[in-house]
């Protein structure tokens, strides 16, 4: 019994999973998170706590805002970052890293980016672009393109930075707290407990009468552990074919995207879900200069809205920047586009189906994640637009 428990335990926690089957299971979780309440972002979340930082000390004044322990955002992160922990200790792979005060301040500066990208967007890289396309909502689309400039332009930023200023980002990184090879190993067992605790917060939500609350926390630990354990990455997805080729990573987005497409679009067809949710007023300006600027962003910083949270969660201390300046930027941007009225210009809310009809618009998302899977597969055999 024991054997067979350590091998099932080495196949979860001893090597990676597979990044297709975690696509899928990404894509499955998200279906059903729509179904329960509405489907996933990273960004309100982040600017929950933005908003609940700067209202503390008086910048930001937001009477109808919720506590980040009440939120459903805020909670789906929480449950991200800590379910990215949890599997970073049971499989003895958390430590804390800290880079040099080059990479801190990318970090930090790809956050502002993010945060100011996902306001301008309705979404990050997670909601405005993967949920909002899942929903049939042009916008997606719209962002996936800024997303894929922005992802091009970071790279290039990094590239002339490593040939012409390398020692803007050199310096010796530290490690604290990784796992020793000769000693005993700590970390699962701290894992087991801490997985335990997260496992028992959702009836102390549901005693206190927030059952809701506890089930997004649930969902969030379910997709910080998919991420950690199989390092799907929408970062890499837009990335990789512009550094090393790699396409790996964007053929699991793209088969992500469709499945989660057609779950959702299940779900609106049958009138489970209203047809106009998660379909933003962004399709225009708003969806292409968000896109991009995130898309600067998460490259400077070296991860998403959600890739931020779960390597955060790791031990990532270049993230944790990143995350404290994505939660205050995006704040600070959403009070100015709504003083300003500039949210009101962004662009227009189009239903794909209620312009080109329910088989064209799930086959044009089809469409194009085949054409964007095909297109990197293509460069990664050819690396005509491969930077390595």
């Amino acid at each position: 019994m024991g054997g067979s428990l350590s091998a099932q335990y080495t196949v979860l926690f001893g090597r990676p999973w597979p990044i297709w089957g975690s696509a899928v299971l990404v894509a499955t979780v998200n279906v059903f998170l729509f179904a329960f309440d509405r489907p996933w972002t990273a960004s309100d979340g982040m600017r929950n706590w933005g908003d609940w930082a700067l209202t503390g000390l008086g910048i930001v004044r937001r009477p109808d805002l919720l506590a980040p322990w009440l939120y459903s955002g805020s909670l789906l992160n929480a449950g991200v970052l800590l379910g990215g922990l949890v599997a970073a200790l049971l499989a003895s792979e958390f430590a804390v890293r800290v880079p040099p005060r080059g990479e801190l301040v990318k970090g930090a500066f790809g956050g502002l980016l993010m945060g100011v990208g996902a306001v301008l967007a309705f979404g990050c890289n997670i909601g405005g672009f993967f949920s909002a396309t899942s929903a049939l909502s042009l916008a997606g689309l719209g962002m996936m393109l800024g997303l894929g400039a922005g992802a091009f332009l970071g790279l290039r930023y990094l590239i002339w930075e490593a040939e012409h200023k390398p020692e803007w980002s050199s310096g010796g990184a530290r490690v604290y707290l990784a796992p020793s090879d000769s000693g005993p190993r700590r970390q699962p067992w701290v894992g087991a407990l801490l997985l335990g605790v997260v496992l028992v917060t959702p009836f102390v939500y549901s005693r206190t009468g927030y059952v809701a609350q506890g089930v997004f926390l649930l969902f969030g630990v379910a997709f910080g552990v998919i991420f950690q354990r199989s390092r799907f990455c929408l970062v890499r997805a837009f990335r990789e074919p512009f550094m090393t080729g790699d396409a790996e990573h964007t053929r699991a987005a793209a088969l992500a995207l469709v499945i989660s497409t057609v779950g959702f679009a299940i779900l609106k067809f049958t009138d489970l879900k209203d047809k106009s949710e998660w379909v933003f007023p962004a399709a225009g300006a708003g969806a292409l200069v968000g896109g991009l600027t995130f898309g600067v962003g998460m490259t400077l910083a070296g991860g998403c809205g959600a890739g931020s949270i779960w390597r955060a969660g790791e031990g990532q201390v270049k993230l944790w920047a990143a995350i404290a300046c994505f939660a205050l930027g995006g704040s600070l941007m959403r009070q100015v586009v709504v003083e300003t009225g500039l949210l009101r210009g962004l662009g227009a809310a189009v239903f794909l189906p209620s312009a080109i009809g329910w088989g064209g618009a799930i086959g044009l998302v089809v469409l194009v994640m085949v054409a964007w899977a095909l297109g990197a597969t293509w460069n990664e055999e050819h690396r005509r637009f491969s930077a390595l």
